[in-house]
């Protein structure tokens, strides 16, 4: 089955900029990871200091591979003091039961 969850985060005010230099670049490279099926970056159109994160991966193995990258320890130290939060704030999503992941 895959792992799919939504990462959410708000850059602090003068940050903007490097934040999102930040995520095209972590972006480019998760998107190659082997096991990636989607990395999708959003802002919410009231607040653009405002993502969201929207990820699948493969299977279990495939996200806990993304966790080992070497690359991203690296993007987590430089973002978390551009950020309002301790971290980005993760949510695991499953699948509607009957839906075409079920199907």
């Amino acid at each position: 089955m895959t792992k799919t969850l939504l990462a959410e985060f708000t850059a602090r005010e003068g940050a903007e900029d490097e934040v999102a230099a930040l995520i095209r670049d972590y972006a480019v490279k998760v998107r190659e990871e082997e096991g990636n099926l989607a990395f999708d970056v959003y802002t919410k159109a009231a607040d653009s200091r405002a993502y969201w994160i929207f990820e699948v991966y493969r299977d279990e193995d495939a996200f806990k591979a993304h966790l080992d990258a070497p690359y991203g320890a690296p993007f987590n130290a430089a973002l978390t003091p551009l950020i309002e939060e301790d971290a980005s704030v993760l949510t695991f999503l499953d699948p509607l039961a009957g839906g075409p992941d079920q199907m």
